[in-house]
């Protein structure tokens, strides 16, 4: 991740993840569903860190330490709160001011179950902030406004944030909608926090009536544009699909703007932490999981899934190839069709072409792989590794039991199991002698009353 260079202020983000999601329709809670192989909450931590944010204050709801303990593992150094009862966002914000008042120059709010804000867009609230503006909302122009709340402006400046269903017709023909990021003046911002009041039906502290209490503090109130894409919040599985969308589509164009080749860019689906090298060829319908590198001039061909997996500068994979986590496929390595790698390092050159698997293992540069070979490395309570050294040949249809070694050079004649190390530029071979009776065919045929039945 890079960080983007900022003014020199200190940036506070409190993020609210206290939301429980029940149009998810899950036992999970909402902000830990994922977008590219990352939750939702991990997507917002990243973006606020990548633009500069110093301190990051997460608001979770009672009880919910799956939600506390994402948040640990994708930002180790952010504080947690509680937000203990539901009264609204000012008042889940105002969960984190012990965060608050230790004197940060800007404050952002944002909100974990809106994960597609990119850095960039975080940095130019804070350049309103560093402008002088006492508050700055981040809103949006969406083709069809209806829903959202309102940014109405007045001599340029933010005048009030207005809910759809407390709009007046003139107030809903205005097309500027307000995504429900904001950034606040730290020096004043527990102050404008703590003027909200809950003079409203349901009795709760809104976040949006921060615009009013400004302005009548004299503070300038701006707006920031966004793309309608990169604020969609998120509150059900169908959105959840259109976020996916979104971001699958950043990450194609990313891959292919510097120098992959995706032959059917919409079939090609990414996880967050994907890296691509140039010159990459990609066909029609891969799947990379988390973890995975492709370096230069590699190939994966089509219908194949990688996760955990690192391909090295002008190897292949697939089609229908299955790169499992461990999966180390050296420069130049041939990994064919029916294949799966797992926990494994493959030698530069090394080739592993049809129908075999390969699992807890080291194979050295220039090995063959014959087709329907396997490494038996599960006895059904512990995992061993087969090592093959370098230059060796594997015939077809040969299981390899680990622990076991094969030694450089040396050949697996077809059909072996291999049970025992073999030595470097031996020939080791495991077969029931081949019996032959004469004429038996025709007995048999005889017996049976003339040629097979077609069933």
């Amino acid at each position: 991740m890079t960080t983007i260079s900022t003014p020199s202020r200190r940036c506070l983000a409190v993020i609210l993840a206290a939301g429980e999601g029940t149009r998810m329709r899950s036992t999970r809670p909402k902000v830990l569903h994922e977008v590219g192989g990352r939750s939702m909450l991990a997507h917002v931590l990243a973006s606020v860190a990548a633009a500069g944010a110093e301190g990051i204050s997460i608001v979770v709801g009672p009880g919910r330490e799956d939600v506390a303990a994402e948040a640990r593992r994708a930002a180790p150094g952010a504080e947690l709160f509680v937000q203990s009862e539901r009264l609204g966002t000012a008042h889940a914000v105002l969960a984190a001011r012990a965060a608050i008042v230790n004197g940060y120059d800007d404050v952002l709010v944002l909100f974990g179950d809106t994960p597609l804000v990119l850095p960039e867009t975080i940095q130019r609230l804070r350049a309103a902030l560093a402008d002088g503006a006492g508050l700055a909302a981040l809103g949006f122009e969406p083709a069809d406004p209806t829903g959202y709340g309102r940014l109405l402006m007045q001599d340029g400046e933010l005048a009030a944030i207005r809910e759809h269903k407390d709009a007046s017709p003139e107030e809903r023909a205005v097309g500027l909608c307000n995504s429900g990021l904001m950034a606040l003046d730290g020096r004043r911002a527990l102050s404008l926090l703590e003027s909200i009041g809950r003079d409203n039906v349901q009795r709760e502290y809104y976040l949006t009536d921060a615009v009013a209490v400004a302005r009548s503090a004299g503070l300038r109130t701006q707006v920031v544009l966004a793309s309608p894409d990169e604020v969609l919040g998120v509150n059900d599985r169908i959105q959840l699909a259109a976020a996916e969308a979104i971001f699958q589509s950043r990450m194609r164009r990313t891959a292919m703007e510097n120098g992959a080749t995706l032959t059917a860019p919409d079939t090609v689906f990414f996880s967050h932490d994907t890296r691509v090298g140039r010159d990459v060829l990609i066909e029609p319908n891969v799947v990379f999981g988390p973890g995975c590198s492709v370096a230069d001039g590699a190939t994966i061909h089509a219908f194949s899934h990688l996760e955990g997996a690192t391909v090295g500068s002008g190897a292949t994979a697939g089609p229908f190839a299955r790169l499992r986590p461990g999966a180390d496929l050296g420069a130049n390595v041939k990994v064919g069709n029916f294949v799966e790698i797992k926990a494994s390092r493959i030698g530069a050159g090394a080739k592993v072409s049809h129908l075999s698997y390969i699992g807890d293992a080291t194979l050295g540069e220039g090995v063959n792989i014959g087709a329907g070979t396997i490494t038996c490395n599960y006895d059904g309570f512990n995992k061993a590794r087969t090592e093959i050294g370098a230059n060796a040949f594997i015939g077809s249809n040969s299981s390899l039991v680990a622990p076991v070694r094969i030694g450089e050079g040396a050949f697996v004649g077809s059909g072996t199991v291999v049970t025992r190390d073999v030595a470097p530029d031996a020939l080791a071979l495991a077969r029931t002698p081949q019996v032959e009776k004469p004429a038996w065919a025709q007995r048999f045929r005889r017996m049976n009353g003339g040629k097979p039945k077609v069933r």
